[in-house]
């Protein structure tokens, strides 16, 4: 595997080259201070360009990059040409055989003044002299920043709503439904807040990563380890454990953010929904009705 000097050196020598490559930027893991390194850190490159057209139409200027093992263009049908056949931005996504990835994006230069600009960032390239100074990297565009009232609520509501969707998947046998629902919006809620949860006790300074990778970190190891338990395999017992060991561990962790945080937790929408996950686990397999005997 090539090391980082060398692919810097390939990247930079090349946007050195290309006269139409007037500026470089790197940002991602690789620049954050707070990151440990290891070999699947991706080069985040972005290269400002005269023209991005002319990289995406004539692609022969990747070989020199390594030998490739997969490429994607996410851009390729996304993005849309203007009059003249130009982009507005088109990325490289590049995995090569050696275990090196570079993310490649190209910006026009003439936009170089309205990018957003990542904390995470550093200019490694500018041959005209023009791009406004980058500050340190840092994270502080990823660090957890507090819920409003508003936002709390619909977490809330997201995640109690669409357990019984988990329930009817489960008593259906319907395995791939019940683990769609429990891993996309029921989980996605149960991160979020325990990312809050994390910020709370950090003084939302705690940055937890994408899909909460770096929790393990900022969470009690009592904590942790309840998360760590909510992933199940596909055996439909242990995935209704795991689904009530999500609702506890939510209504945990959610009553004291609600606290620090002076909101209301939605005690009765937490109650009424438990109380149908039991009894939907323990509903015959033969059932016609729901709640018969309950009143009108």
């Amino acid at each position: 595997m090539r090391g980082e000097r060398e692919m810097m050196e390939a990247i930079l020598a090349f946007a050195n080259e290309e006269e139409g490559i007037r500026a470089v930027v790197m940002n991602g893991s690789r620049v954050n201070p707070n990151v440990r390194r290891d070999p699947f850190q991706d080069y985040d490159i972005v290269f400002f360009v005269r023209k991005v057209a002319p990289f995406v139409r004539d692609r022969d200027w990747i070989r020199r990059f390594g030998k490739m093992m997969i490429m994607q263009t996410p851009d390729e049908l996304e993005t849309e040409q203007d009059a003249e056949g130009e982009y507005s931005r088109f990325a490289f996504l590049m995995q090569f055989a050696d275990g090196n990835r570079i993310d490649l994006t190209l910006l026009p230069w003439e936009q170089k003044d309205q990018q957003p600009r990542d904390s995470l960032s550093v200019l490694l390239l500018d041959k005209d002299g023009e791009m406004e100074p980058y500050p340190p990297p840092s994270d502080r565009d990823y660090v957890t920043r507090p819920p409003g009232q508003a936002e709390f609520a619909a977490c809330c509501n997201e995640f109690w709503w669409v357990s019984t969707y988990i329930a009817k998947g489960l008593w259906r046998r319907e395995l791939p439904y019940a683990k769609a629902m429990m891993e996309e919006p029921v989980r996605h809620m149960l991160v979020r807040m325990l990312e809050w949860h994390a910020g709370m006790r950090s003084g939302y300074t705690a940055a937890t990563g994408k899909a909460g990778k770096h929790l393990q970190k900022h969470l009690e190891p009592r904590l942790w380890e309840a998360y760590a338990a909510t992933y199940a395999d596909g055996e439909y017992e242990r995935t209704w454990e795991a689904l009530l060991g999500m609702g506890r561990l939510f209504r945990e962790v959610a009553r004291e953010v609600a606290e620090h945080a002076g909101f209301d937790y939605p005690e009765e929408d937490d109650r009424r929904v438990t109380a149908h996950l039991h009894y939907v686990r323990a509903l015959p397999a033969n059932a016609e009705n729901l709640y018969e005997d309950a009143a009108e």
